[in-house]
Formats: structure tokens, C-alpha cells, sequence
């Protein structure tokens, strides 16, 4: 009997039974969590007619301006996940420190990571944009969580996924069993399984980066670059450049046609190179994603899942991707390392 077309709910009760020990939740966790991506999904949708577009006139802890509707996702979130009584903290790219659950509320087990609003510089443009999560169990003593229960390395993730919000919204997520796609069916409210399995391509033919800072790229980027330009020996014809700008964009776009994103190290500053993006917030979810798809991710140097955060908004670079494209790239980088 095939499953696509069936609610998400369903889908992740289904699976949940394979799991006897399982105490359901986690599933009411998703849940809420898909709640809340469903409102948002309309407040995206129908942000051109309303007073939300624009800046609010902050800006975040990585120093980014922070827009009306980041601020509207980061709130439904954290109003759709307080009171369920399975978090015992949350971590957001908006705020700078922790997010506590109320004393009023119950506390559970797990731990949320989330990027309420990834791309969100795309807004106005009506570019796609999307909501990132990770979740891990907590690993402290006492009922309340703690900043060590949010630095903890990929490879302890129990969920990680994302809602995109584009032509139609998506939410792509893993518990570690593989990769499933759902579609949200706005005339039944309801996420239906749309993608089964995905699996993304070994080997891909597109790259996406931000060529604009190419200057300041490290001499085994550029050549690996180079090298995707030139005729490729599989097909005969070089890769194809698609960048978006928007993260959640671009890796959705590649795992599911196989391809390779790349934010590599920014040697602005020779002695202090570093990420742009967030490893707790985008880079160790995707990762989990990618990994579970057949896919790899890197800084080009380390697995992204392996690395232990010690700062809350900690910066990595990311080379992410179809499985032969990434161990190419490493390739390039070792050998033109000093």
C-alpha cells in the first residue's frame, strides 16, 4: 500500500510504532512545531498585504537586521513550544542568550534549536524562505535545561528539518530513519507526504555560492571552483552556478537534484578566517538532513556533525552536498593546504 498523500501526523505515528519504548513525545513536539510553521506559512504568504514587511530597526546577536516577520516567526515559535510540556529549553538565531521555559510550565526532555526565518533578507524580493530546527535530548541533571544541553555536536540530534516557504510550503525532516517530504495542502490545513525517502544524487551538477567573495576564498576553493567550470568528466559539460541567497532554498533545491552549496571560510581576516553561518542553527541540522539522504557535509577540513559548539551563535564554514561532490572538494583543500 503506498504512503504518499497521508498526513504527516499519521506518518510520524506510524513510524513511532516501530519504536515500542517510545512515549509519543517527541510526536507531540513535531507537532506543535508543524502548528506553528502552518501560521507562519500564512503570515508569508500574505506578507505583501500587511504591515510586516520591513525592519523593525534592531538587529540580531550576529548583527543582522532584524525584519517584522523574523521577529513574528521567533515568537510563534517559542508561543506554539512553551507550554507543551516537552521542551526544557530553547536556543533561537534571534536571541541572545537561552529561551527558558516558564516556571508555569511543565517541563519535558527534549531541547529546540531553531533559525525562525532562514533567507529572511529575501523577504521583499518574494524569494523562497524557510524555518530551520534541531532537537536534542537533554544530557544535564534537574528539570530546567541548561546552555551545555544546547552545546551539543550533530551527531546527538535526535530530529532535525525544515519548513520552506515557497510556490507551495514544504517540510522536509529526519529522526534519523531516513528523509521525508511533506506538502502543506492548504485546503485541508494538513501536511501530506509528498516526497518518500529522499535520497539525494552521489554525485550532482550544480554548485552554489556566492562568487562575490570569491577574492577571499582559501587557494583550494578557488581551484575546486575552477575545476566545477571546466568540462566534467562524467557528463562532458561543466557545472551549473544556482544560488539563491537563501540557505534553506538552495540546500532543498540540491538534495533533491544532487549538487553541492558552499560557504567557505571568509579570509577577510587572515589570522581569524572563519563561517558565516550558524553551526547549532543551520549547519548541524542540514547536516543530519544530508547525511540521512546519502549526502556529506564539511568545513572542508572536519565533519560538520563531529564538531563540539562552544559558544551558542558559534560560526562554521559549510560545503554541503552529494556525497562525491563534498569528498572532491575536500580533496582540492588538502592538497592546497600549506
Amino acid at each position: 500500500m503506498g504512503t504518499k498523500g497521508m498526513s504527516v501526523l499519521r506518518h510520524i505515528i506510524e513510524q513511532e510504532r516501530k519504536f515500542p519504548q517510545a512515549t509519543g513525545s517527541l510526536t507531540g513536539l513535531l507537532m506543535d512545531l508543524i502548528y506553528a510553521a502552518k501560521v507562519i506559512s500564512r503570515e508569508v504568504n500574505k506578507a505583501g498585504l500587511v504591515d510586516i514587511l520591513g525592519l523593525t530597526g534592531e538587529e540580531n546577536v550576529s548583527g543582522d537586521e532584524v525584519k517584522k516577520l523574523d521577529e513574528y516567526a521567533n515568537d510563534k515559535i517559542f508561543n506554539s513550544m512553551d507550554h507543551g510540556g516537552h521542551l526544557c529549553i530553547m536556543a533561537s538565531e534571534e536571541n541572545d542568550e537561552v529561551i527558558p521555559i516558564p516556571d508555569e510550565f511543565p517541563k519535558g526532555k527534549y531541547v529546540l534549536l531553531f533559525d525562525p526565518l532562514d533567507g529572511s533578507s529575501n523577504i521583499d524580493a518574494n524569494v523562497s524562505i524557510g524555518t530551520i530546527f534541531s532537537i536534542h535530548r537533554k544530557k544535564t541533571d534537574g528539570e530546567n535545561g541548561t546552555l551545555e544541553d544546547c552545546l551539543q555536536k550533530g551527531s546527538d540530534q535526535v530530529a532535525a528539518g525544515y519548513i520552506i516557504y515557497g510556490s507551495s510550503t514544504v517540510l522536509v525532516y529526519t529522526t534519523g530513519q531516513g528523509v521525508n517530504g511533506y506538502t502543506l495542502d492548504p485546503s485541508v490545513g494538513e501536511f501530506l507526504l509528498s516526497h518518500e525517502d529522499i535520497k539525494t544524487p552521489s554525485k550532482g551538477k550544480i554548485y552554489s555560492a556566492n562568487e562575490g567573495n570569491a577574492k577571499f576564498w582559501d587557494e583550494g576553493t578557488k581551484k575546486y571552483i575552477s575545476h566545477l567550470k571546466e568540462k566534467d568528466s562524467a557528463s562532458g559539460r561543466p557545472y551549473s552556478l544556482r544560488y539563491i541567497g537563501s540557505l534553506v532554498s538552495d540546500f532543498h533545491r540540491n538534495l533533491l537534484y544532487g549538487g553541492i552549496f558552499l560557504y567557505p571560510a571568509d579570509y577577510k581576516d587572515p589570522k581569524n578566517p572563519k563561517g558565516k553561518l550558524r553551526l547549532l542553527y543551520e549547519a548541524s541540522p542540514l547536516a543530519f538532513i544530508v547525511e540521512q539522504a546519502g549526502g556529506m557535509a564539511t568545513t572542508g577540513k572536519e565533519n560538520i556533525m563531529d564538531i563540539v559548539p562552544t559558544e551558542l551563535h558559534q560560526k562554521v564554514p559549510l560545503i554541503i552536498g552529494s556525497k562525491e561532490d563534498v569528498l572532491t572538494y575536500q580533496k582540492f583543500v588538502a592538497d592546497n593546504t600549506n
